[in-house]
């Protein structure tokens, strides 16, 4: 009865241990992820995501390899530029398993390999490159850093898609220049800009002022010509007036001759009383010998547009009266 219920228990264990066995053999692979089997601890095959079944015993899962992409942090660490300037500098880095056998079998510690290289080639990067340049130019570093590190990877089977510098810290005194250094530049930019505006503020006004004078050097020129034009009129009217005196005393028109003597008399007194200086004018009062030579002048030009004067001189009543033409 005993022995009985010890074989019992025995075969029981056992078909435990043959149910746990061929459990063993049987794998389920999440997505995402690869594993790698080894053979008597030798590399033999990759797991992709799904079920697989191992040899019993002499198979057996080596490596669980995370295939998504990753990110790592890089430390801060401090670099000293090519200008003997020192600046703290950390960043982030972004990578992806595309061979799980090398990146299991191929280098120790995967991670800490790839912020160990990104660091040193920070270092290499930086140190080539001026404060100025370091500071302007975070993409061309991110470039470079991603060229160098992703070819070292590519042995381990690894792609590095991304670097990026997250801080570069001078130091403070450092920084303080630097502030005083751009706000000299901003004050320089800005007086440079005020004086190109005074410049162009002056040359406008300049350029007023040179039209200004020659709209009125164009103006004066305008009134010249008329002024000429009405010269040049008034000198016609004389030459004319002069011919048709002329025709008439050589016509034998004694009321010509007054009117030409009566003219130039008037003429003389007009530029006496211009005179600036105090006059008394002494004028006989026997006038009517002018007033005569003007009534001649009004017969001539009655006759000359066909007036019906009939070349009578007008009357003139008497000393000092006012004649009536």
């Amino acid at each position: 009865m005993g022995l009985f219920g010890g074989s019992e228990v025995f075969g029981l264990l056992l078909i435990g241990l043959a149910i746990a066995a061929l459990w063993s053999t049987v794998k389920v692979v999440p997505q995402g992820f690869n594993y790698t089997v080894e053979n008597f601890g030798r590399y033999t095959r990759t797991l992709t995501p799904g079920l697989h079944i191992l040899i019993p015993v002499m198979e057996r899962v080596g490596h669980h390899i995370n295939m998504k992409e990753q990110v790592i942090d890089i430390p801060s660490q401090d670099v000293i530029t090519r200008d003997n300037a020192m600046v703290r500098v950390d960043g982030v880095a972004f990578f992806q398993v595309l061979n799980a056998a090398k990146s299991a079998y191929e280098v120790e510690n995967l991670e800490n390999a790839i912020v160990n290289l990104t660091m040193t080639n920070i270092r290499t990067v930086m140190g080539s490159m001026d404060l100025d340049e370091l500071l302007s130019n975070r993409d061309q570093i991110n470039a470079r850093l991603l060229q160098v590190v992703d070819a070292a990877t590519e042995a381990w089977g690894v792609k590095v898609t991304r670097i990026e510098i997250k801080d570069i810290a001078p130091p403070r005194d450092l920084v303080d220049s630097m502030a005083r250094q751009m706000k000299a530049e901003r004050e320089k930019r800005a007086q440079i800009l005020e004086s190109e505006g005074l410049r162009q503020a002056a040359i406008l006004k300049a350029e007023g002022e040179k039209q200004a004078v020659v709209l009125e050097a164009e103006g004066r020129k305008e009134a010249a010509f008329k002024d000429a034009e009405a010269r040049e009129r008034a000198a016609r009217a004389e030459a004319e007036a002069t011919r048709m005196v002329s025709d008439a005393i050589a016509a034998g028109n004694v009321q010509a001759i007054n009117y030409f003597v009566a003219n130039n008399y008037v003429k003389a007194l007009e530029s006496l009383a211009r005179a600036p200086n105090q006059k008394v004018i002494m004028m006989p009062l026997e006038a009517s010998s002018i007033i005569g030579s003007l009534a001649g002048l009004a017969q001539i030009t009655g006759e000359a547009f066909g007036g019906d004067g009939a070349g009578k001189p007008p009357a003139v009543k008497g000393r000092g009266s006012v004649p009536q033409v």
